[in-house]
């Protein structure tokens, strides 16, 4: 079979329940192998040559819908809970204080490294769709632990992500032995380092991890979300909507884990975490100047 770097693969053993990007080819002991990162899911693999199989064309749009409209559920969701803040918040800084002039908001700035550029700029995108002040980075999953102090000092975030791939392997160990997943290590130790630099748990809100990880292992490192309490895949947009709730959610207000995860697409088996305040501040006046006097 010719398989070659940047294929859509399915694998036969699976059914070919998820679509792979092929992202590397190697030969081990004599069997020609790929190297597999999900296309929609942060989720990366080995398999061996003839257990994979081209996905057409007509399946992969077909995939590509379901998973759009799966998207868009999620957004629909996410903008009714937007709108009961937003109408919260205009109460709290109008009537509530007896004031009725216009106010600004400033959410909560984000500094998202991820191990996979194209599901980084996935990322960027949704965030910008929704509104979200945003530094992304493309960074090896092995070098973050090396590279995230420096990134937090020159960014100052208030949310930090770190993602990319992950598995869990059974051959490699049980499932309480980090050694057996391919990258939570690496997450566990960018957590610390970030930990590090910014210790309180409001002052700098993480989430880390990709499919599979180690969720216990991040939760104890210092995460405030992480994934993935089941071990099973999380989606590659996951991450946004939990920054999103909690960009935009009054830094006066602590957001339960549950009011996070519900509108995510992966839910409570992929994600999880603990009670954080949210990281949004509104001040007024706000001034709007005139367009002839900018220019």
């Amino acid at each position: 079979m010719s398989i070659q770097i940047n294929d859509i693969v399915g694998r036969i053993s699976y059914q070919c329940d998820v679509l792979f990007r092929v992202i590397d080819i190697k030969e081990v002991n004599g069997t020609k192998m790929a190297v597999l990162f999900g296309e929609d899911l942060r989720l990366i693999a080995d398999a061996p040559f003839h257990d994979l199989m081209h996905v057409n064309s007509d399946v992969r749009n077909e995939i590509k819908h379901k998973n759009e409209e799966l998207i868009e559920q999620s957004l629909k969701l996410f903008a009714q809970d937007f709108e009961v803040l937003k109408q919260k918040r205009n109460y709290e800084t109008s009537k509530g204080y007896r004031h009725s002039g216009d106010f600004f908001q400033m959410p909560g700035k984000v500094l998202h490294l991820d191990g996979d550029p194209s599901y980084l700029q996935k990322c960027m995108d949704m965030y910008e769709k929704i509104g979200i002040p945003v530094q992304g980075i493309y960074c090896n999953e092995n070098e973050m632990p090396l590279k995230i102090g420096y990134f937090i000092d020159l960014y100052r975030p208030d949310i930090l992500v770190i993602t990319g791939h992950d598995a869990y392997s059974k051959a490699k160990g049980k499932m309480m032995d980090i050694q057996a997943y391919r990258h939570s290590k690496q997450f566990v130790q960018a957590v610390r380092e970030a930990r590090k630099k910014i210790p309180h748990l409001d002052q700098l809100v993480i989430f880390a991890g990709a499919c599979q990880s180690h969720f216990e292992s991040l939760i104890q490192a210092g995460a405030n979300f992480a994934s993935s309490p089941a071990r099973v895949n999380i989606h590659a947009l996951d991450p946004v909507y939990i920054v999103a709730k909690i960009s935009f959610t009054p830094f006066m207000e602590r957001i339960h884990v549950w009011d996070v995860i519900r509108n995510t697409l992966t839910g409570e088996k992929g994600l999880g975490g603990i009670e954080t305040k949210g990281v949004l501040r509104t001040g007024m006046p706000y001034n709007k100047i005139p367009q002839d006097e900018e220019e």
